[in-house]
């Protein structure tokens, strides 16, 4: 079976690492929220201004002034700090965040991403998906392989309106997880396939060339 959004949630927790100041996109990111390894020391940010988010909170706990960038109720923690947008984009576009794990509607094999608008579509807004990929120092996506016509969402060639060119760094869907090398010619390569789905499955749900990395059968 293909993983579903905690799965790729978790899967995506497990590229946090020790001290990493981290940015969550709105959707499936936001759950990693809840899936920081115990022990591990990471200070999650929103451009909304706040530094030091903590995990959902539970039924009865929920404080309506207190959201993320997505409008999602959220807790702080001991040592959270809270600060002007302008700050926040400050800390964004000067690289002081390691790690920015996004949302996606598209994804290319050369790493270009599509993640704020379909043409015709009511948008509120670019919001900051272009400032992060282009100022944080890693970029993750996670979004479902395939749309809901089935069509492949992992492309040779995005159709949507870019977000940014050559900016993902990893792939993880509901099928496996791709690297992506964006800075040189080597393309998407295949890492891992999740549990229950083959590699002639990826293939036939996937349009964008990918090569197969260690230990990938």
């Amino acid at each position: 079976m293909p993983w579903n959004r905690d799965e790729m949630a978790a899967r995506a927790a497990g590229e946090l690492r020790d001290g990493y100041y981290v940015n969550l996109g709105i959707g499936i990111p936001t759950l990693v929220a809840n899936m920081v390894p115990e022990g591990m020391t990471v200070t999650l940010q929103s451009e909304n201004g706040l530094l030091g988010i903590g995990p959902f909170p539970y039924e009865g706990e929920l404080d309506p002034d207190l959201i993320n960038a997505g409008k999602q109720t959220i807790t702080d923690l001991p040592g959270s700090s809270y600060f002007s947008s302008a700050d926040s984009f400050g800390m964004i576009r000067g690289g002081h965040v390691h790690l920015s794990i996004l949302g996606g509607m598209e994804v290319s094999q050369n790493g270009d991403l599509a993640n704020w608008m379909v043409p015709g579509k009511m948008i509120k807004g670019m919001g900051g998906a272009m400032d992060l990929v282009a100022g944080v120092r890693r970029i993750v996506v996670v979004m479902d392989h395939c749309d809901k016509t089935g069509d492949s969402k992992f492309k040779s060639e995005c159709t949507l309106p870019l977000t940014g060119k050559g900016v993902v760094d990893m792939l993880i869907t509901d099928l496996g997880v791709f690297e992506i090398d964006r800075r040189g010619d080597s393309g998407a390569t295949l890492l891992e396939i999740a549990p229950g789905v083959s590699l002639d499955e990826i293939r036939a749900k996937t349009q964008a060339e990918f090569a197969l990395g260690p230990g990938v059968r």
